[in-house]
């Protein structure tokens, strides 16, 4: 059986956007390595309901649970979360997708 797709769902609250792009060239390479790939990377949000969105979005697809907690757990991308400590407040939370 196929395994489900899952999704990173990343919350940034970035304070210094110059110090944060350091850390943001160093992520695509070790998503693309876990076979992710970008359908969001802080664009324009619109909130629906609730307190207005005020934090960068980012949703990553990896083909499986296990790709992204890979991703996560890798010496790569272990290696570009200093470049984002201090310089912006983060959420991120892997949710299963469903098999279509």
């Amino acid at each position: 059986m196929t395994p489900m797709p899952a999704y990173l769902i990343y919350r940034a609250h970035v304070h210094d956007a110059a110090a944060y792009r350091a850390y943001m060239v160093r992520t695509p390479d070790a998503i693309a390595a876990f076979g992710g790939r970008f359908l969001a990377r802080g664009g324009q949000t619109v909130t629906l309901e609730g307190a207005p969105e005020t934090a960068r979005v980012i949703i990553v697809e990896f083909p499986s649970l296990a790709a992204a907690q890979a991703f996560y757990d890798s010496e790569v991308y272990r290696a570009a979360m200093p470049f984002r400590q201090g310089v912006a407040d983060v959420q991120m939370v892997v949710v299963d997708g469903l098999r279509t």
